[in-house]
């Protein structure tokens, strides 16, 4: 089989790694306000060449800094842009483990005015880690969609957006702004990573669509465009783009439950990403029958491998579900990652960082041995 020449990769990763407790402390300083800025980024660039090292020593072709840059995964990125805003959260989040069901109540977004962004976000933090790699520098940033969806047209300013039309068209235009800085800034890999697409595929989700006033099916259409919207200028400017969706991701536990039957045909056919990274771990996320829309020159990334629990799979286990996947999707489309980041922020780690790297290992060592290259 053929190399591949572009990402996604045969092994490939989400993005998030484990904080060192040096990094995890200083951010917990500066959030307290006893750490100058200046000494939180010094900290955690100090940390963060070890970490591409290993990822490079380990085969992946494409690597990130391990979000260690981030106090979240996604709030970092959303309140940098002008007038958005972390609000208390009026419903709790349902959060499943396997003890159980833990209501959470997460802070939420508002947008209290005309969106804009008036400097680069990520891209500094593009720029230190393209100087540590020979490899493909990979940056992640959270979908645009987490804007809307949890709290709905009541969380952006009617004053500033008489039309939800309008949000929607401004969202993906300052989207874009950042994507074009970080091609710009050599960029060549993006990955979006995307919530509340998976979230459509639990029916409990769906119903809460329902509580904003969104019919779901009809709320795929618009996220769809938004999403298409947001990448659309990606092809010329030489970006490869690929997709997570995630379930949810804290301290082993996760939000959203079923299979991708109903956002499937539209994600692969009507989504304009290059690759798709899906959490197959577990039942949860059905079978692999919805691949069947996946269509030619477009790949998969299988999450076989969990980030909710340290137990390490078996090379035969990930293998044969390789196989399973491979009767619906041939195998050339089809790469291998964990099923989701490890660490979606400072704390809610289910593992430690010995046992995290064993994963990651994992991974490149079955996808030579499947496919002849990590």
């Amino acid at each position: 089989m053929p190399a591949k020449t572009k990402p996604p990769f045969r092994a490939d990763q989400v993005g998030s790694l484990i904080r060192p407790d040096n990094v995890r402390k200083a951010r917990k300083e500066f959030e307290a306000g006893k750490l100058p800025e200046a000494e939180l980024i010094k900290i955690q660039q100090q940390e963060i060449p070890a970490i591409v090292k290993l990822q490079e020593d380990m085969g992946f072709r494409a690597v990130t800094d391990g979000e260690y840059n981030r106090g979240g995964w996604q709030r970092d990125f959303l309140v940098a842009f002008e007038n958005v805003a972390m609000v208390p959260s009026k419903v709790p989040v349902r959060f499943h483990n396997n003890e159980g069901v833990v209501l959470q109540q997460p802070p939420s977004i508002a947008v209290t005015g005309k969106l804009a962004r008036t400097k680069g976000i990520f891209v500094d933090d593009f720029k230190y880690l393209k100087t540590l790699t020979k490899a493909l520098p990979k940056v992640t940033i959270p979908s645009p969609t987490i804007m809307h969806f949890r709290g709905g047209r009541e969380a952006i300013d009617k004053v500033a957006y008489p039309t939800i039309e309008s949000f929607y068209s401004d969202l993906a235009r300052v989207y874009r702004e950042e994507i074009a800085d970080l091609a710009a800034a050599g960029c060549r890999y993006l990955q979006i990573d995307e919530t509340n697409l998976a979230y459509l595929c639990d029916p409990a989700l769906r119903d809460h669509a329902k509580n904003i006033g969104e019919d779901p099916d009809q709320l795929l259409a618009t996220y769809a465009k938004l999403l298409n919207d947001t990448i659309a200028d990606a092809p010329k400017l030489g970006m490869t783009v690929c997709v997570h969706l995630c379930r949810g991701n804290y301290a082993g536990a996760w939000v959203a439950e079923g299979g991708y039957e109903p956002v499937a045909k539209s994600l692969f056919q009507d989504m304009n990403f290059d690759g798709y990274f899906l959490e197959y771990d577990s039942d949860r996320a059905g079978g692999f029958e919805p691949l069947r829309h996946l269509p030619k020159g477009k790949n998969v990334v299988l999450g076989l491998i969990t980030t909710k629990n340290g137990k390490l799979e078996t090379k035969d286990v990930i293998k044969r579900r390789i196989e399973e996947a491979a009767k619906i999707v041939p195998l050339d489309q089809l790469c291998l990652s964990p099923q989701c980041g490890f660490a979606s922020g400072i704390e809610g780690m289910a593992m430690t960082i010995e046992q995290e790297h064993a994963k990651l290992r994992l991974v490149t060592e079955v996808a030579q041995e499947v496919w002849g290259e990590a």
